[in-house]
């Protein structure tokens, strides 16, 4: 079974997530019986509504139940070295010299707003194995970008 690596608040975000999930089951199963009293099924968008969200939650419950069982937590703080691994931030000197600055995070977590990116994401493939003044190049969506590892910090 293959692990899943991310932070500890994003098993912490998991569980949450999951803890939510199943305090809403019973309020669907209510909103199902509610939907069902009113009679002929064929044509009751209330029951079929319940029973669509039943199915997301259903869904939501398994998906974040496995991860959960196959989370590996890491804490950057407990790592160092020159090479980047997970949970690594990473600073980086774009085409034009301007920094930017990126954590590796596993894929729950991954927010490129906030500068987290997945390790499974072009950029995080790319960079994971790199060190300080290594280039890297990666082919995106927009097009090949070029950057250069300027930093890399475990925080």
């Amino acid at each position: 079974m293959e692990k899943v690596p991310m932070l500890a608040e994003g098993y912490e975000k998991l569980t949450a997530d999951l803890k939510a999930f199943r305090a809403e089951r019973p309020k669907v199963v209510d909103a199902i019986e509610e939907a069902r009293a009113h009679g002929d099924l064929s044509e009751n968008a209330e029951y079929h509504a319940a029973k669509e969200r039943q199915g997301h939650i259903e869904m939501s419950i398994a998906d974040i139940e496995d991860k959960v069982s196959r989370a590996q937590i890491i804490d950057p703080t407990t790592l160092s070295g020159d090479k980047i691994v997970f949970g690594a931030t990473v600073t980086l000197l774009d085409d034009d010299d301007k920094p930017v600055k990126y954590q590796i995070v596993g894929q729950t977590e991954a927010d490129a707003n906030k500068g987290r990116i997945s390790y499974n994401s072009p950029l995080g493939r790319a960079l994971i194995g790199k060190a300080k003044g290594d280039e890297v190049e990666v082919t995106v969506p927009a097009g090949d970008k070029f950057y250069l590892v300027k930093q890399v910090d475990y925080i």
